[in-house]
């Protein structure tokens, strides 16, 4: 039952602190029993149960986190810079379930208040989506051979809550640094030894640039766009996944292989430039939704100019009190804390499932020169060129895959409109729809996906084996399974990429980085292997049995499609009885 909203007052009345405290009680409690019944109310009970929140004493003082990742024994940390804070136990809640996965706060705004969850023009974002996609070929460009796809899995875990605390914009610039300064010591590297020492470091830096991307499109767009922007990131970053092979191979073919490290230096560099020109700082903690001045390394020198008339989509009126943030800390326990995110069962399941299938195309991918040069007799320029479908497939599918995200987006919020009977000219506000099914939004086009994908890789072992493909189609068979592998694997993978920044909107590089880092890890694992494998039981059975294996994985997604939304809700009034513990701390 929701405790009654308390009764209205005399103007003249003016509450004691003990009057205060137990409507606040009332009303946190009203609004935790609304958040663990995500499933079954619908939209204007949410809007009934919000009434009693208005009723509790406006200028009641209590301390809440910016976001789910950096809140009070979250995966980010527990300790916070504390400043002034006014909010009312109904915000508390609202932010707990805002930064559970609602994209924005469940709190009643005039319509232009809810527009502006980002003050950033369409032309604006697309800049920044550019920027940080630019930046987001270094990683594949960077990460040929297993070892340095270890320390790349890891070395997120560090980057991602540093950027989900300090900012996207310095961690870029760090990052950035570190790249710089490991490819000038490959360009003067002659020994294996500090080959591999400085090949690891640039793979410390290169990492970064996905899961801090990711934090800026999270920053910057809402579910309901979000799909085509991590689509086009995705696209535009796995380019050197196509290019990076063709490059290394020229450069290499005229100038030696010192050369690609300084050819790397000159494009980190360039990177590096146009962030620091153009990139403005997005965590939401620091610049808002774009209109909060911004100061010292967070302002880019060439400013943006908005309006300063404009106000956050989050502030309220005047009268309701002086609403800032906290800006947590970074601490020690923060590199860990991506690995907590594992204990979520949504999380998990997309994880390990998606891991899997980045596995079977590192698969493919590092064993190609191993398997067609030998068979089809190629030079290494041509070597590098049979990458091209590869690549160019990693491209199409993750531009395609945004897309489709977004179609099936609007697909499911129409049903949803239809179910609770809300017209389709009336404006959507996120927070009102923390019940909307984003798993099923995320994954309703994967099945063919997956189908696909698993045909594709049983067939490709073949195509390389069987003597009668070998001589009648010749390299094009196994070049267009190539093409399907990486076509419908990259299309998981954005599928994969923006359900985890969905879930975690607050602290969405540190979702990205514990994605990298189960990714990459196990990757690392199958591309270590897969020669043994092929050489024990032969090409054949080894893509057969990869095939079989994501047959079997496949219910991990089914598990996800039927239980993600209760999972989700249970975070959401998990996070809701915190943020409740935080409240009432506060007032004693």
């Amino acid at each position: 039952m929701e405790a009654p909203p308390s009764p209205k007052r005399p103007p003249s009345a003016i509450p004691s602190d003990s009057d205060s405290r137990k409507e606040l009680g009332r009303a946190v409690t009203a609004d935790t029993s609304k958040a663990t019944r995500l499933q079954t109310e619908q939209v204007p009970t949410l809007r009934a149960s919000n009434e009693s929140t208005r009723k509790i004493k406006k200028n009641t003082r209590v301390t809440i986190p910016p976001a789910y990742g950096a809140s009070h024994n979250s995966p980010i940390g527990n300790t916070q810079e504390k400043k002034s804070v006014d909010y009312s136990a109904g915000q508390a809640v609202e932010i707990a379930l805002s930064e559970a996965g609602c994209d924005e706060p469940v709190s009643e705004k005039t319509d232009s208040q809810q527009e502006l969850y980002h003050a950033f023009t369409r032309r604006e974002k697309r800049l920044m989506v550019w920027i940080v996609s630019f930046a987001g070929l270094f990683s594949p460009l960077s990460s040929n051979i297993y070892f340095p796809a270890l320390v790349q899995g890891v070395a997120p875990s560090f980057w991602g809550p540093l950027s989900d605390t300090r900012g996207r914009r310095v961690t870029f610039i760090c990052t950035f640094g570190v790249y710089l300064i490991a490819n000038l010591g490959l360009a003067f590297s002659d020994d294996f030894a500090s080959l591999m020492a400085f090949r690891a470091i640039q793979a410390a830096g290169s990492a970064a640039t996905i899961s801090v991307g990711a934090g800026v499109i999270g920053d910057i767009t809402t579910a309901k766009e979000r799909g085509g922007y991590m689509g086009s990131f995705g696209g535009i970053r796995m380019l050197g996944q196509s290019i990076g092979p063709v490059i290394g191979g020229i450069i290499t073919e005229f100038f030696g292989f010192h050369a690609i490290f300084w050819f790397l230096v000159v494009l980190g560099f360039i990177s590096l430039v146009v962030i620091v020109l153009f990139l403005p700082e997005t965590l939401r903690h620091i610049a808002g939704n774009g209109t909060i001045p911004l100061r010292g390394i967070h302002r880019p020198v060439v400013t943006r100019h908005i309006s300063k008339h404009w106000k956050r989509p989050d502030a309220v009126s005047s009268e309701e009190g002086n609403i800032t943030t906290l800006t947590p800390k970074f601490t020690l326990g923060s590199i860990l804390s991506p690995l907590r995110f594992l204990f979520e069962k949504d999380v998990f399941v997309t994880l390990l499932f998606g891991a899997f299938v980045y596995t079977i195309w590192s698969v493919v991918t590092s064993s190609t020169t191993a398997l067609f040069q030998p068979r089809y007799r190629l030079s290494n320029l041509k070597v590098g060129l049979i990458f091209l479908p590869n690549g160019a497939a990693c491209v199409s599918g993750s531009y395609f895959a945004g897309k489709i995200l977004d179609r099936d987006y609007r697909h499911v919020e129409s049903a949803y409109r239809v179910s609770n009977g809300i017209p389709l000219e009336t404006p959507l506000n996120r927070k009102h729809l923390s019940d909307l099914p984003l798993s099923r939004a995320r994954l309703r086009s994967s099945w063919y996906l997956i189908v696909l994908f698993v045909f594709a890789v049983a067939g490709y072992g073949f195509s390389l084996s069987s003597p009668l493909l070998a001589s009648r189609p010749g390299i094009a068979l196994p070049l267009v399974l190539q093409f399907v592998i990486a076509i419908t694997a990259t299309a998981i993978f954005t599928q994969n990429s923006a359900l985890m920044v969905d879930l975690y909107p607050g602290a969405s590089a540190t979702a990205t980085a514990v994605n990298n880092l189960v990714r990459c890890s196990l990757g690392a694992v199958g591309v270590a292997g897969v020669q043994f494998i092929i050489d024990k039981i032969g090409v054949e059975a080894a893509f057969l049995i990869f095939a079989v294996v994501t047959i079997a994985l496949t219910p991990l997604m089914c598990l996800q499609w039927k239980y993600g939304e209760v999972w989700r809700a249970e975070r959401i009034a998990r996070l809701a009885r915190r943020e409740q513990r935080q409240v009432t701390g506060a007032q004693v």
